[in-house]
């Protein structure tokens, strides 16, 4: 990432200086398991047709985790035909 870069102008001569900027910190990534009432639950959104941006949403969980988790119970999840 590159900082903006001011000029400043003093007595003649031009001086080149970076303006510092707040640093932006990471989130973390924490990993919860799936317990089986987290299972049940995406059973029963996968019988409901619940789209997977809702799932994520109310499981409080990535898209990505949600598919990997359907894939691995053989479920299928997201379908809208």
């Amino acid at each position: 990432m590159r900082l903006p870069i001011t000029f400043d102008v003093l007595e003649g001569c031009l001086s080149v200086r970076e303006t510092s900027m707040a640093k932006k910190t990471k989130k973390r990534i924490v990993r919860r398991e799936y317990t089986k009432e987290d299972v049940k639950e995406l059973r029963a959104h996968s019988k409901a047709k619940t789209s997977v941006a809702k799932l994520a949403k109310i499981t409080k969980r990535t898209e990505g985790s949600l598919r990997q988790k359907a894939l691995k119970l053989g479920i299928r999840l997201g379908h809208r035909r």
